[in-house]
């Protein structure tokens, strides 16, 4: 006796339900064992800096009592908001100019047709894989014995000024989005290019200039090479990112010090990201960067 069609087609959409589930299921035991990948070691640092000094010697993971002075501590630990304030005036004001300046040179790559320009793409990109330890030394010995600003941020933060190559590939990217039939129209309306990128290109062009700008601010705030290179002879020009490895020295046992020094360090970071991970999220995407 064969079986009737309704029965297949029941047996069929049984068997597709259990297929569908099976996949649901797996992608979320997936994305959950990622997901406690990356949160874990977070929790770790957290706990461990509501420790007390004897715990943090021992193998609990829980603290016994939550010691939430630690953070008062480090933040009175003298020089961390010195370290606070050279950090946000390096990524705030490195941010600032950086942006400001890539945008014309981007714009220009991206909307302009003249002689040269796949060439000078070339160079941004090449200047994008030239390695910051390569032109170390001639740029130290400039900043140092031309200009004599050696113990402080400016050598880091001047040179921002004239445009950064990553930022200006990546707006670069993000304007070739943006249909030219908008900017030929503003031109017939009698916009001239610099009012057309103001008013037309750039109100359009936020959700790239934030991922940009998330971006350079998360490199700057972590940046240690370059604080180490030009402000380690002056303490009062350190950063946290430099500052940090001075107060894990100095308390080498203090593990609930130095956790919860770290998770001060990483806060701004983690909030900066989590209020502004939309627009970051569709700048990326709309740039072309993956992974």
């Amino acid at each position: 006796m064969t079986p009737t069609p309704t029965r297949t087609s029941a047996a069929s959409r049984n068997a597709a339900a259990r297929r569908a589930a099976l996949h649901w299921v797996g992608v979320h035991a997936l994305a959950v064992a990622a997901s406690l990948f990356f949160v874990l070691p977070f929790v770790f640092v957290l706990l461990t800096a509501l420790m007390s000094d004897s715990q943090a010697l021992t193998r609990d993971l829980w603290p016994h009592t939550w010691e939430w002075g630690n953070f008062r501590t480090v933040w009175e630990t003298p020089g961390f908001l010195t370290w606070w304030r050279n950090t946000l005036l390096y990524a705030g004001l490195g941010t600032v100019l950086a942006v400001g300046s890539s945008i014309p040179v981007a714009y220009a790559l991206a909307k302009f047709r003249f002689r040269g320009r796949n060439a000078m793409m070339l160079l941004v990109i090449a200047a994008m894989m030239l390695p910051p330890q390569v032109v170390i030394v001639p740029m130290y010995l400039f900043w140092a014995r031309q200009l004599d600003l050696s113990g402080s941020l400016w050598p880091l933060i001047i040179p921002f000024a004239f445009g950064n190559p990553f930022t200006i590939f990546l707006l670069r990217q993000f304007l070739l989005t943006i249909p030219r039939e908008y900017t030929e129209a503003a031109r017939i309306d009698g916009c001239g290019e610099f009012r057309a990128m103001v008013r037309i290109v750039l109100p359009m062009a936020k959700p790239g200039i934030a991922a940009v700008s998330l971006f350079h601010f998360f490199y700057c705030w972590n940046d240690y090479f370059g604080p180490q290179i030009y402000a380690s002879e002056n303490p009062g020009a350190w950063t946290l990112s430099y500052g940090l490895e001075s107060f894990k020295g100095a308390h080498q046992t203090d593990w609930n010090l130095t956790m919860a020094a770290t998770v001060l360090v990483m806060a701004p970071v983690i909030l900066v990201f989590f209020f502004a991970q939309r627009a970051f999220i569709e700048g990326v995407t709309l740039t072309g960067v993956k992974g």
